[in-house]
């Protein structure tokens, strides 16, 4: 008869360890999502845009770079928008990220118009994209390999 005493214990522990764990997993859910928007749409946004976490890309505008040991503020640029980011991360600005790079923050955006970012990537300005008048683009210069001969 113990038996039946106990079940009603295990049953309870056992749903109890069951909320817990999917309440921590929508929470993790919850503060890790970020919503990708455009620097036109962020400014749309109103209040909205003060509450969530959002990723935002647009070109770094040259010249607007300023390094303050490891924090970086720069603008970012996308059509005819721009928007003053100021980066503050675990981890120092990627190699790539310079002027005219292509770059993408996520973090939040002040009631002051400031994206205060926490993530950033960068592409490099791309070398080997199509050049504006329609001719390739030339790829760094490489002594091509020779080929092995077959002796048949």
């Amino acid at each position: 008869m113990s038996h039946r005493s106990n079940a009603p214990k295990f049953i309870i522990s056992g749903a109890v360890i069951v909320l817990t764990l999917s309440y921590l997993a929508y929470t993790g859910v919850q503060e890790s999502k970020s919503y990708y928007v455009t620097i036109a749409e962020l400014r749309k946004q109103g209040e909205e845009a003060h509450s969530k976490r959002l990723r935002v890309a647009g070109n770094v505008e040259p010249g607007s770079i300023k390094r303050q040991g490891t924090t970086v503020e720069f603008i970012l640029v996308e059509n005819d928008q721009k928007l003053n980011v100021i980066y503050k991360g675990t981890e120092a600005p990627p190699d790539t990220f310079k002027d005219d790079s292509q770059a993408l923050v996520e973090g939040n955006f002040g009631r002051d118009g400031v994206f205060r970012a926490n993530h950033l990537q960068a592409k490099c300005a791309s070398k080997y994209a199509p050049k504006k008048d329609g001719t390739s683009p030339t790829a760094p210069s490489t002594t091509p390999a020779q080929p092995a001969s077959s002796k048949s």
